[in-house]
Protein backbone atom coordinates (compact mmCIF):
# COMPACT_ATOMS: atom_id res chain seq x y z
CA UNK A 1 0.00 0.00 0.00
CA UNK A 2 2.93 2.33 0.58
CA UNK A 3 4.27 3.96 -2.59
CA UNK A 4 7.94 3.87 -3.47
CA UNK A 5 7.87 7.66 -3.83
CA UNK A 6 5.38 10.39 -3.02
CA UNK A 7 2.06 9.63 -1.35
CA UNK A 8 -0.83 7.22 -1.78
CA UNK A 9 -4.27 8.40 -0.68
CA UNK A 10 -7.10 6.09 0.40
CA UNK A 11 -10.72 6.51 1.42
CA UNK A 12 -11.94 4.25 4.24
CA UNK A 13 -15.73 3.92 4.37
CA UNK A 14 -16.69 3.00 7.90
CA UNK A 15 -20.45 3.39 7.54
CA UNK A 16 -23.42 4.10 5.34
CA UNK A 17 -26.80 5.50 6.30
CA UNK A 18 -30.06 5.80 4.37
CA UNK A 19 -31.48 9.30 3.94
CA UNK A 20 -33.17 11.72 1.56
CA UNK A 21 -31.97 14.65 -0.52
CA UNK A 22 -33.63 17.17 1.77
CA UNK A 23 -31.08 16.30 4.47
CA UNK A 24 -28.16 17.26 2.28
CA UNK A 25 -29.05 20.17 0.00
CA UNK A 26 -30.27 23.49 1.32
CA UNK A 27 -33.70 24.53 0.07
CA UNK A 28 -36.74 22.31 -0.42
CA UNK A 29 -37.84 21.26 -3.91
CA UNK A 30 -39.65 18.43 -5.67
CA UNK A 31 -36.64 16.11 -5.33
CA UNK A 32 -36.04 16.65 -1.60
CA UNK A 33 -37.94 13.52 -0.59
CA UNK A 34 -35.96 11.27 -2.92
CA UNK A 35 -33.56 8.78 -1.37
CA UNK A 36 -29.99 10.01 -1.00
CA UNK A 37 -27.68 7.95 1.20
CA UNK A 38 -24.76 9.20 3.27
CA UNK A 39 -21.39 7.48 3.36
CA UNK A 40 -19.01 7.99 6.29
CA UNK A 41 -15.28 8.15 5.70
CA UNK A 42 -11.82 8.63 7.08
CA UNK A 43 -8.87 9.09 4.72
CA UNK A 44 -5.40 7.59 4.86
CA UNK A 45 -2.31 9.29 3.42
CA UNK A 46 0.75 7.04 3.19
CA UNK A 47 4.33 7.55 2.13
CA UNK A 48 7.33 5.30 2.70
CA UNK A 49 7.74 6.71 6.21
CA UNK A 50 4.57 8.65 7.09
CA UNK A 51 1.12 7.46 8.15
CA UNK A 52 -1.36 10.32 8.22
CA UNK A 53 -4.99 9.70 9.11
CA UNK A 54 -7.53 12.34 8.17
CA UNK A 55 -10.45 12.13 10.61
CA UNK A 56 -11.09 9.30 13.03
CA UNK A 57 -14.76 8.44 12.52
CA UNK A 58 -17.32 7.76 15.23
CA UNK A 59 -16.22 6.65 18.69
CA UNK A 60 -16.17 2.84 18.31
CA UNK A 61 -17.80 2.48 21.74
CA UNK A 62 -20.57 5.03 21.22
CA UNK A 63 -24.02 4.78 19.68
CA UNK A 64 -24.43 7.44 16.97
CA UNK A 65 -27.30 9.92 17.39
CA UNK A 66 -28.81 9.21 13.97
CA UNK A 67 -30.66 6.07 12.88
CA UNK A 68 -30.94 4.37 9.49
CA UNK A 69 -27.50 2.77 9.36
CA UNK A 70 -27.10 0.05 6.73
CA UNK A 71 -23.75 -0.97 8.13
CA UNK A 72 -21.17 0.45 10.48
CA UNK A 73 -17.66 -0.58 11.42
CA UNK A 74 -14.82 1.53 12.89
CA UNK A 75 -11.79 3.29 11.52
CA UNK A 76 -9.41 1.28 13.75
CA UNK A 77 -10.94 -1.95 12.41
CA UNK A 78 -10.41 -0.83 8.81
CA UNK A 79 -6.81 0.16 9.56
CA UNK A 80 -6.23 -3.24 11.16
CA UNK A 81 -7.55 -4.93 8.03
CA UNK A 82 -4.95 -3.02 6.01
CA UNK A 83 -2.10 -3.90 8.36
CA UNK A 84 -1.70 -0.31 9.57
CA UNK A 85 -0.58 -0.47 13.19
CA UNK A 86 0.49 3.08 14.00
CA UNK A 87 -0.65 6.54 12.96
CA UNK A 88 1.90 9.33 13.34
CA UNK A 89 -0.43 12.26 12.53
CA UNK A 90 -4.18 12.59 12.95
CA UNK A 91 -5.82 15.50 11.16
CA UNK A 92 -9.27 16.43 12.44
CA UNK A 93 -10.99 18.39 9.71
CA UNK A 94 -13.56 19.47 12.31
CA UNK A 95 -14.95 18.23 15.61
CA UNK A 96 -18.32 16.75 14.66
CA UNK A 97 -18.79 13.34 16.25
CA UNK A 98 -18.58 11.44 12.95
CA UNK A 99 -15.15 12.89 12.18
CA UNK A 100 -13.51 13.31 15.58
CA UNK A 101 -15.21 10.77 17.86
CA UNK A 102 -12.59 8.08 17.35
CA UNK A 103 -9.57 10.25 18.19
CA UNK A 104 -8.92 8.49 21.49
CA UNK A 105 -8.08 5.34 19.52
CA UNK A 106 -4.86 7.06 18.41
CA UNK A 107 -3.24 8.30 21.64
CA UNK A 108 0.30 8.60 20.24
CA UNK A 109 -0.60 10.51 17.09
CA UNK A 110 0.08 14.20 16.67
CA UNK A 111 -3.36 15.83 16.43
CA UNK A 112 -3.86 18.67 13.94
CA UNK A 113 -7.01 20.75 14.45
CA UNK A 114 -7.64 24.46 14.02
CA UNK A 115 -7.60 26.92 16.88
CA UNK A 116 -10.84 28.40 15.54
CA UNK A 117 -12.57 25.03 15.88
CA UNK A 118 -11.38 24.54 19.45
CA UNK A 119 -12.22 28.10 20.43
CA UNK A 120 -15.75 27.96 19.06
CA UNK A 121 -16.76 24.63 20.58
CA UNK A 122 -15.45 25.69 23.97
CA UNK A 123 -17.29 29.02 23.84
CA UNK A 124 -20.63 30.00 25.45
CA UNK A 125 -22.03 30.57 21.96
CA UNK A 126 -21.58 26.92 21.01
CA UNK A 127 -23.16 25.72 24.25
CA UNK A 128 -26.30 27.77 23.53
CA UNK A 129 -26.62 26.74 19.88
CA UNK A 130 -28.85 23.67 19.92
CA UNK A 131 -28.77 23.50 16.13
CA UNK A 132 -25.08 22.56 16.33
CA UNK A 133 -24.41 21.37 19.89
CA UNK A 134 -25.64 17.79 19.34
CA UNK A 135 -22.93 17.27 16.73
CA UNK A 136 -20.02 17.43 19.17
CA UNK A 137 -19.18 15.07 22.03
CA UNK A 138 -18.08 16.92 25.16
CA UNK A 139 -15.66 14.05 25.88
CA UNK A 140 -13.76 15.01 22.72
CA UNK A 141 -13.45 18.60 23.94
CA UNK A 142 -12.12 17.41 27.27
CA UNK A 143 -9.61 15.16 25.52
CA UNK A 144 -8.32 18.20 23.61
CA UNK A 145 -8.50 20.59 26.56
CA UNK A 146 -4.75 21.31 26.57
CA UNK A 147 -4.31 21.16 22.81
CA UNK A 148 -3.13 24.17 20.83
CA UNK A 149 -4.67 24.41 17.40
CA UNK A 150 -3.19 25.74 14.17
CA UNK A 151 -4.02 29.21 12.85
CA UNK A 152 -3.54 29.18 9.10
CA UNK A 153 -2.35 27.19 6.12
CA UNK A 154 0.15 24.71 7.56
CA UNK A 155 2.42 22.07 6.03
CA UNK A 156 2.22 19.01 8.27
CA UNK A 157 4.57 16.86 6.18
CA UNK A 158 6.46 17.54 2.95
CA UNK A 159 3.75 17.84 0.30
CA UNK A 160 0.84 17.58 2.75
CA UNK A 161 -0.85 20.73 4.02
CA UNK A 162 -3.98 21.74 5.90
CA UNK A 163 -6.06 24.81 5.07
CA UNK A 164 -8.71 26.38 7.32
CA UNK A 165 -11.80 27.24 5.24
CA UNK A 166 -14.68 27.58 7.74
CA UNK A 167 -18.27 27.43 6.59
CA UNK A 168 -19.50 24.04 7.68
CA UNK A 169 -18.02 24.69 11.12
CA UNK A 170 -16.20 27.67 12.58
CA UNK A 171 -12.80 26.02 12.13
CA UNK A 172 -13.37 23.58 9.28
CA UNK A 173 -10.14 22.67 7.45
CA UNK A 174 -9.34 20.71 4.32
CA UNK A 175 -6.25 18.69 3.42
CA UNK A 176 -4.17 19.10 0.26
CA UNK A 177 -1.81 16.30 -0.82
CA UNK A 178 0.79 16.58 -3.54
CA UNK A 179 1.17 12.90 -4.32
CA UNK A 180 4.09 13.40 -6.67
CA UNK A 181 1.99 13.15 -9.82
CA UNK A 182 -1.31 14.86 -8.97
CA UNK A 183 -2.99 17.02 -6.35
CA UNK A 184 -5.71 15.63 -4.07
CA UNK A 185 -7.88 17.85 -1.91
CA UNK A 186 -9.72 16.01 0.83
CA UNK A 187 -12.64 18.40 1.19
CA UNK A 188 -14.35 16.52 4.02
CA UNK A 189 -17.50 18.45 4.95
CA UNK A 190 -16.50 21.60 3.12
CA UNK A 191 -18.45 19.74 0.43
CA UNK A 192 -20.43 16.75 1.67
CA UNK A 193 -21.20 15.52 -1.84
CA UNK A 194 -19.77 16.26 -5.27
CA UNK A 195 -23.14 17.79 -6.12
CA UNK A 196 -22.78 20.43 -3.42
CA UNK A 197 -19.67 21.79 -5.09
CA UNK A 198 -20.75 21.14 -8.66
CA UNK A 199 -24.03 23.04 -8.24
CA UNK A 200 -22.77 25.59 -5.67
CA UNK A 201 -25.41 24.36 -3.20
CA UNK A 202 -24.65 24.31 0.55
CA UNK A 203 -25.66 21.43 2.76
CA UNK A 204 -28.19 21.79 5.54
CA UNK A 205 -25.71 21.59 8.42
CA UNK A 206 -23.60 24.73 8.42
CA UNK A 207 -22.11 27.33 10.72
CA UNK A 208 -21.91 30.19 8.20
CA UNK A 209 -23.64 30.44 4.83
CA UNK A 210 -21.17 32.97 3.37
CA UNK A 211 -18.40 30.82 4.83
CA UNK A 212 -19.64 27.77 2.91
CA UNK A 213 -19.41 29.64 -0.38
CA UNK A 214 -15.94 30.92 0.46
CA UNK A 215 -14.95 27.34 1.33
CA UNK A 216 -16.22 26.12 -2.04
CA UNK A 217 -14.04 28.70 -3.77
CA UNK A 218 -10.99 27.84 -1.68
CA UNK A 219 -11.34 24.10 -2.31
CA UNK A 220 -11.50 24.72 -6.06
CA UNK A 221 -8.45 26.99 -5.86
CA UNK A 222 -6.43 24.46 -3.86
CA UNK A 223 -7.28 21.59 -6.22
CA UNK A 224 -6.57 23.33 -9.50
CA UNK A 225 -6.64 20.55 -12.10
CA UNK A 226 -6.37 17.87 -9.42
CA UNK A 227 -8.89 15.75 -7.56
CA UNK A 228 -11.48 16.94 -5.04
CA UNK A 229 -12.82 14.27 -2.69
CA UNK A 230 -16.12 15.14 -0.95
CA UNK A 231 -16.79 14.14 2.64
CA UNK A 232 -19.87 11.91 2.53
CA UNK A 233 -20.48 10.93 -1.09
CA UNK A 234 -21.21 7.20 -1.66
CA UNK A 235 -20.01 7.71 -5.22
CA UNK A 236 -16.39 7.82 -4.01
CA UNK A 237 -16.54 4.04 -3.62
CA UNK A 238 -17.56 3.68 -7.27
CA UNK A 239 -15.30 6.36 -8.70
CA UNK A 240 -12.03 4.88 -7.45
CA UNK A 241 -10.58 1.33 -7.52
CA UNK A 242 -11.14 -0.94 -4.55
CA UNK A 243 -8.09 -2.25 -2.68
CA UNK A 244 -9.90 -3.96 0.21
CA UNK A 245 -13.40 -4.23 1.58
CA UNK A 246 -14.71 -0.67 2.16
CA UNK A 247 -11.39 0.85 1.03
CA UNK A 248 -10.57 2.55 -2.29
CA UNK A 249 -7.37 4.13 -3.58
CA UNK A 250 -7.87 7.74 -4.64
CA UNK A 251 -4.35 8.37 -5.91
Amino acid sequence: MRPATGYAVYALQYGRRAGVRGEHFLGWDATSGERHDTAYYAWLVLSRDRTILVDSGIDPGAEPPLSGWEYRTSVPALLDSLGIADVDTLVLTHLHYDHAGGMRSFPTARVVVTAAELDYWNSPDAARNRREAWLVDKADLLYLADHRGITGDTEIAPGVSVHPVGGHTAGMQVVRVDTGYTTVVLASDASHFAENLDTDTPGNILHSMPGVYRAFDRVRELAGEGLIVPGHDPGVMERFPSVAEHVVRIA
